[in-house]
C-alpha cells in the first residue's frame, strides 16, 4: 500500500507489520481427488447420525420430500458457488464472494454466519461420534467414559491430526472417505438381502388426527424436516475454503463438487430407505446411533459392535473435515482482521493452529452449556441437546446460503466481464433456487418453537459480533487478498 492508512467502502485498511503475511502460509497440496475426499468426507457423517431426527419431526415422507427439496437447493448453490471460487480461488470462500459482492458488511456477515456453522457442525460430530463411540466400549469392553471426557479426546486428537499439515490432511479424507462409504455399500447390502425391509416400517409412526402415515405431522413437518435433512449435505461448500491449498482451484473445486454431490445424494437415499426400513420410522425418530441401531437389528448387539467400531470411521471423517472448514474460515477472517489477528498465524507445517483450538474451545464450551441446559429433563435429554446444536448449525449455514446465492446474483449483474473459468450450468435460476429455499428454511428455524430459545441465543451473539466490527473491527482491516481482489474489481 503507498500508505499507511487506506479508507475504502466504509472501512480503513491499516498497513500489518512486516513479515505479516509471511507468517501466514499454506501449501498446496490437494489434487482434485483430494478435493472431493475433503467433501465427502466433511459431510458423510450426516449418513451416521442426526438425519434420522427428522423422522420426528416429519415422518418418512416429510423427510424424503425435504430431502427432494434440498437436492434442488444444493445443485443451484453449488454450482454458483463453483463459479465464483473459480474466479476468486482465495482461502475466504464464502466470505470473499460476499466481500466482493455486498462489500465488507456483507463479507462479514457471511463469513461469521460460516463460523457458526462449521464450529457448531464440528460440534455436533464430536456429540454423535462420543455417543458412539461409548457405545462401542461399553459393548466390547465393558467401558463407559463421561460424555464429556470423550468430547476433550476427540478434540485433541483431531486438532492435532490437522495440525500435522494438508499434505496429511487431504490423504486422510481420501481414505476415510472412501472406508465410509464402503461401510454404507456393506450396510446397504446387508440390509437389501437380510429379509428384515418392510415398507411398512418406513411409515409406522402413529400420525396425528387428520394426517396421513406418509405424512404423519402434516405439511408443516416438511419444514421441520429440512435441518435434519440438511444433515446429508451440510458441509459440502466448504470445498472454496482450501481454494489456497488446491493445485488447480479453478479447474478442481467446481468438478469435486459436482462428483461429491452426485456420491452423497446416493448413499443418502440408501441410508434414508434401507436404515428406515429395516429398523423402522418410529424406533429411529430419536436415535443417537441410527447405523448402528441398524447393525444391530441384522447381527445382535456383540456383532453390532464391532461393525459400528468401523461405522465411528464415518464420524471421524467428517470431524476432520469439519475442523479443516472452521479453521480456514477463522484463517481468512482473521488475516484480514475481521477476527483477532493471531488466529491466522500458521504453525510450522503451515496450519493455523490457532484457529484450530479456539474453535476447538468454543464449541467445547457450547456442547458443556446446552448439556446442561438439556439435562433438566434428563429423559431424552442428550438427543435434544444433540438436535439443539445440530439447528444452530444449520440455522447458520442457512444465512451463508442465501448471502452466497445472492452474492452469485449480484456479481453476474454487477461484474458482467469477471473472468470466470467455470460457469454455472443452472445460472441465475439456479441461484434464484438456492436463495429462496434456504430463505424459506431460515424462517422455518426462527418460527419453529422447539429451537427458538436455542436459535435466540446464537443471534444475540451474533448482534454483538457485529457490534464490536462496527465499532472496532472495521477499522483495523488488513488488505489480505480476498480484501484486495474485492477493491480492485469494485472500483468505481
Amino acid at each position: 500500500m503507498a500508505s499507511e492508512h487506506m479508507k475504502v467502502s466504509g472501512v480503513t485498511y491499516k498497513k500489518p507489520e512486516d513479515g505479516y503475511f509471511e507468517k501466514r502460509q499454506l501449501t498446496r497440496a490437494a489434487g482434485l481427488l483430494g478435493l472431493w475426499g475433503l467433501a465427502v468426507a466433511a459431510v458423510i457423517s450426516g449418513d451416521f447420525s442426526g438425519w434420522n431426527f427428522g423422522l420426528d419431526v416429519g415422518g418418512f415422507g416429510g423427510l424424503l420430500i425435504a430431502f427432494g427439496i434440498l437436492v434442488i437447493m444444493y445443485y443451484g448453490l453449488m454450482f454458483s458457488i463453483g463459479e465464483m471460487a473459480a474466479a476468486m480461488p482465495h482461502t475466504g470462500g464464502a466470505y470473499s464472494f460476499a466481500r466482493t459482492a455486498m462489500g465488507p458488511w456483507g463479507g462479514f456477515i457471511t463469513g461469521l454466519a460460516e463460523t457458526i456453522t462449521y464450529v457448531a457442525t464440528t460440534a455436533v460430530i464430536v456429540f454423535f461420534s462420543a455417543g458412539y463411540a461409548d457405545g462401542i466400549t461399553s459393548t466390547l469392553l465393558g467401558v463407559s467414559l463421561p460424555t464429556w471426557v470423550w468430547w476433550i479426546i476427540l478434540y485433541v486428537v483431531f486438532i492435532a491430526l490437522n495440525a500435522t499439515g494438508s499434505h496429511v490432511a487431504f490423504r486422510f479424507a481420501i481414505i476415510v472417505a472412501i472406508i465410509s462409504l464402503a461401510i454404507i455399500v456393506i450396510f446397504s447390502l446387508m440390509a437389501a438381502f437380510s429379509g428384515l425391509f418392510s415398507v411398512d416400517k418406513l411409515f409406522n409412526i402413529a400420525p396425528e388426527p387428520g394426517q396421513s402415515a406418509f405424512l404423519p405431522f402434516g405439511i408443516e413437518g416438511i419444514l421441520w424436516a429440512i435441518p435434519f435433512a440438511v444433515w446429508f449435505f451440510l458441509g459440502i461448500e466448504e470445498l472454496p475454503l482450501a481454494a489456497e491449498e488446491a493445485k488447480d482451484p479453478a479447474r478442481d473445486i467446481p468438478k469435486a463438487g459436482l462428483w461429491a454431490r452426485t456420491t452423497l445424494i446416493a448413499t443418502g437415499l440408501l441410508i434414508l430407505f434401507l436404515n428406515t426400513g429395516i429398523v423402522g420410522a418410529e424406533e429411529l425418530r430419536v436415535a443417537g446411533e441410527p447405523l448402528l441401531d441398524g447393525f444391530r437389528v441384522m447381527v445382535g448387539d456383540q456383532a453390532a459392535a464391532l461393525l459400528g467400531l468401523i461405522a465411528l470411521i464415518g464420524l471421524l471423517a467428517s470431524l476432520q473435515g469439519i475442523m479443516f472448514a472452521y479453521a480456514r474460515n477463522m484463517y481468512s477472517l482473521s488475516r484480514a482482521g475481521y477476527y483477532p489477528r493471531g488466529l491466522s498465524v500458521t504453525n510450522s507445517k503451515n496450519t493455523p493452529f490457532a484457529a484450530l483450538v479456539v474453535g476447538g474451545l468454543i464449541g467445547f464450551v457450547a456442547l458443556l452449556a446446552i448439556e446442561v441446559l438439556t439435562a433438566v429433563d434428563a429423559e431424552g435429554a442428550g438427543a435434544v441437546a444433540g438436535a439443539i446444536v445440530l439447528n444452530i448449525a444449520v440455522w447458520g449455514a442457512m444465512l451463508a446460503y442465501m448471502m452466497q446465492a445472492v452474492s452469485f446474483l449480484i456479481l453476474r449483474r454487477k461484474l458482467p466481464n469477471l473472468k470466470r473459468p467455470y460457469k454455472s450450468p443452472w445460472g441465475v435460476p439456479g441461484a434464484v433456487a438456492a436463495a429462496v429455499i434456504a430463505g424459506i428454511s431460515f424462517v422455518g428455524y426462527l418460527i419453529n418453537p422447539a429451537f427458538q430459545t436455542a436459535i435466540a441465543g446464537i443471534a444475540v451473539i451474533y448482534v454483538i459480533m457485529l457490534i464490536v466490527f462496527a465499532v472496532y473491527g472495521r477499522h483495523n482491516l488488513v488488505l489480505a487478498p480476498e480484501e484486495e481482489y474485492a477493491v480492485k474489481n469494485t472500483k468505481k
